[in-house]
């Protein structure tokens, strides 16, 4: 289904109806660790606390083998027509196609093929992402985007840069979700972590996947004061650690000794440009460290003067967070909440219960 066709579709779609049975297809998830997966799984936990039934479809499920370039991530390779087999078994209220991967792709084909209406999501600028590991154009994935979400009811994005770029590639049926933090977890008041006792000022942090989408070079090659440490794993680790002797990689934290490196840090740097939000950013807001980043899609939405600075130099944005007060980030910080995305998550649903009842 092309762009003009798809918007023959209603934008109202019927809201969800009770029972809640909501199946969500990903190709992200454990034991990924990454932002979407974060969102989804706290997304999927947070729906069955409130009574819904959710089924998640995933790699786990099914044989996989590695994503080119990128390991970690598994490639299901389901039977063909098993996904939609499975979805016409379940006949879930409704359907949410969380990425663009075969076990979305699969989804989206049965629902298309059957009219069952679904909700997609943009969580990764995708073209981007996959322009820096091939070197082909962005433009040329644009089009897979486009045909892919085309024929979503709604597209569930995070941000207003975000909105504005699909809207711009003829994208219009779009709903606000965004994301949350566990305020519970990331605070100030989390245990700095015993490495940090004698390092050098101003400490420098990145929270992320260390994989050349994320851009970390541009941040371990400046020349700034202190000392730049770096949290997570990921392809490009070995190189940098190579490349860049002085900077302290920590490896892989979660929970309260991750809340506690964004606590002991004195600004956290985020030099992604390929990112839709960010979720990083509000954790190392709620636990009072500024944020230092490009004025690029996520950053521009949650990054104010008030607890960061955005800059196309990534030092001087450094410098500018360097300035910000910590009790003016955590109460920014302290605005996200998952009880408030994942309700905005659950208004984006549209019913397909009786249409999959029926296949």
């Amino acid at each position: 289904m092309n762009v003009a066709a798809a918007r023959m579709i209603p934008i109202e779609a019927e809201p969800l109806c009770v029972p809640h049975r909501i199946a969500v297809v990903t190709d992200a998830w454990l034991p990924q660790v990454n932002g979407v997966v974060r969102t989804l799984t706290t997304t999927c936990a947070m729906l069955e606390e409130w009574g819904h039934q959710v089924t998640v479809i995933s790699p786990d499920q099914y044989r996989s083998v590695p994503c080119p370039t990128y390991p970690e991530i598994r490639l299901a390779l389901a039977i063909p027509g098993a996904i939609g087999r499975r979805l016409a078994k379940l006949a879930p209220d409704a359907v949410h196609i969380a990425t663009e991967g075969p076990l979305g792709l699969a989804a989206r084909r049965f629902c298309v093929k059957h009219g069952v209406p679904f909700t997609t999501a943009y969580h990764t600028q995708f073209p981007e992402y996959v322009s820096r590991r091939t070197g082909i154009p962005a433009r040329y994935f644009w089009r897979y985007i486009r045909w892919f979400h085309a024929p979503a009811r709604r597209i569930m994005v995070a941000t207003e840069s975000i909105r504005g770029e699909l809207r711009t590639q003829g994208l219009t049926r779009l709903h606000h979700w965004s994301r949350g933090v566990d305020l519970d977890c990331f605070s100030p008041d989390a245990p700095v972590p015993p490495e940090f006792a004698d390092l050098p000022r101003p400490i420098q942090l990145y929270v992320g996947r260390v994989a050349v989408e994320k851009n970390l070079e541009a941040f371990l090659a400046l020349d700034t004061p202190g000392t730049k440490v770096v949290v997570g794993d990921g392809p490009a680790m070995a190189d940098l650690r190579l490349r860049f002797p002085e900077t302290r990689f920590l490896g892989r934290r979660s929970g309260r000794e991750l809340a506690g490196c964004y606590a002991g840090a004195d600004v956290f740097v985020f030099p992604s440009k390929t990112d839709t939000f960010g979720l990083v950013i509000v954790e190392a807001l709620a636990c009072g460290t500024p944020v230092a980043a490009y004025p690029v899609a996520g950053p521009l939405d949650i990054v104010t003067a008030h607890c960061g600075a955005l800059s196309g130099s990534l030092e001087r944005a450094i410098a500018g967070a360097l300035t910000c007060s910590r009790a003016d980030c955590a109460r920014v910080g302290a605005g996200y909440s998952w009880e408030a995305a994942t309700d905005q998550f659950r208004a984006g649903l549209v019913a397909s219960g009786e249409v999959l009842a029926a296949v």
